[in-house]
């Protein structure tokens, strides 16, 4: 099934025509080429695709790529993998000097702007990057329920697999593929395979907490800075989502380790083993599960000026998802699996610490009702009708 993502193609186009280079930087498997082809179909010039994984790709460029890329100044190059050959952005620098004029390169890359080397330094000035998420609620809605979304995930061929069986072949196999070649590939030396594998199914126990580095030292079998090391590149691959404590100006003790989330929820419910729906909801995870695909999804189509963060006191106050606009919090979430929610006293205390005007508690399908201080509403309502006026 081809998903309708013209969305981002419309943000990309208007980014692109307005920079010599754009980097779409995201997961293995999430789209991105897809997405830069059909921008390069829309497109009003010719376009020439090069996959830097390829040898024969590569060895297009290898001789005399300053001069290859000169050639081809009046078309768009798309370089899928950009960060797996870095020499690159240096001679990309001298060519976008010589003529820079917007729209000449769309680059695709599997890590963060800190972890491709060189892009930073190379191409500062020259280059608008873009992250691509997988498949967000709004872009499902008109394809799949809610359900299949939050157990699946949004990786397109994890939603769109013909069976549960097959989804769950699929999570499997990327998630082997991803910690066993992947990211080493990505971060350009040997990485532990079997020690991420532990790592990310005991975050997947852990969905949503924060986490003692120490405990999972001893569980595992390595120190404490390593687990940190694997955790910042496990998130510049978009695997995982650090979630930051707000530190308003209240006299509290606050809580300074970060929330830790699997950030698709398809690839959580396949380190878990969970085969289906129906499963999910009978599972301990289920709570964590939803509120990491709460927080993924609000995070994936929040404004861009919004920030997200949780807040909590070691007296008892408490709110999962605190949206900061600049240096104030203007709304506070609590999320709820039931869809008949009974918020705690730390959520309501944590609403007079930071004196949010908006308060809202989002659930699966709830209808939409005031509750003391805060809405109850579902999540389609909270983001088709209240995140985007936050």
């Amino acid at each position: 099934m081809n998903i309708d993502r013209n969305g981002i193609i419309k943000d990309l186009q208007i980014k692109l025509n307005d920079s010599p280079a754009l980097v779409l930087l995201g997961a293995r498997q999430v789209g991105k080429t897809t997405i830069a082809k059909k921008i390069a179909e829309l497109n009003n010039k010719e376009f020439i695709y090069l996959d830097l994984e390829s040898i024969k790709d590569v060895n297009k460029l290898n001789e005399d790529p300053e001069t290859f890329f000169a050639y081809h100044e009046d078309k768009l190059i798309i370089l899928d993998e950009v960060q797996t050959q870095p020499y690159l952005f240096s001679v990309l620098r001298s060519v976008i000097d010589k003529n820079r004029s917007n729209g000449r390169f769309l680059m695709l890359g599997s890590a963060s702007p800190e972890l491709v080397k060189g892009v930073s330094e190379s191409l500062a000035g020259r280059i608008i990057y873009f992250d691509m998420n997988p498949l967000n609620l709004k872009e499902i809605k008109s394809y799949y329920s809610m359900e299949t979304h939050w157990f699946r995930g949004g990786f397109p061929l994890s939603l769109t697999a013909k069976s549960d069986e097959l989804f769950l072949d699929w999570s499997t196999n990327f998630i082997r593929s991803y910690v066993s070649i992947d990211l080493s590939r990505l971060f350009g030396f040997q990485l532990n395979s079997t020690t991420i594998q532990k790592l990310l199914t005991m975050l997947s126990y852990q969905q949503g907490q924060t986490i003692n580095m120490q405990d999972f030292s001893r569980s595992i079998g390595v120190s404490s800075p390593i687990i940190g090391r694997y955790i910042d590149f496990l998130e510049a691959a978009f695997l995982v989502n650090r979630l930051q404590p707000w530190f308003p100006n209240v006299n509290k003790r606050l809580v300074k380790s970060p929330k830790i989330y699997i950030k698709d929820s398809g690839l959580l419910h396949a380190l878990s083993n969970i085969e289906n729906f129906s499963q999910l909801t009978l599972n301990p995870i289920i709570g964590s599960s939803w509120e990491g695909y709460v927080v993924s999804q609000i995070s994936y189509l929040k404004p861009k000026n919004i920030q997200l963060y949780f807040y909590r006191t070691q007296t008892g106050s408490e709110i999962d998802l605190v949206l900061v606009k600049g240096n104030k919090a203007v709304a506070s979430v609590e999320i709820k699996y039931s869809n008949a929610p009974k918020p705690t006293k730390g959520f309501f205390i944590g609403i007079e610490d930071l004196q949010t005007e908006k308060n809202f508690i989002v659930t699966p399908n709830s209808e939409t009702y005031p509750l003391k201080k805060a809405i109850v509403c579902n999540l389609d309502v909270f983001i088709s009708e209240f995140l985007s006026s936050i």
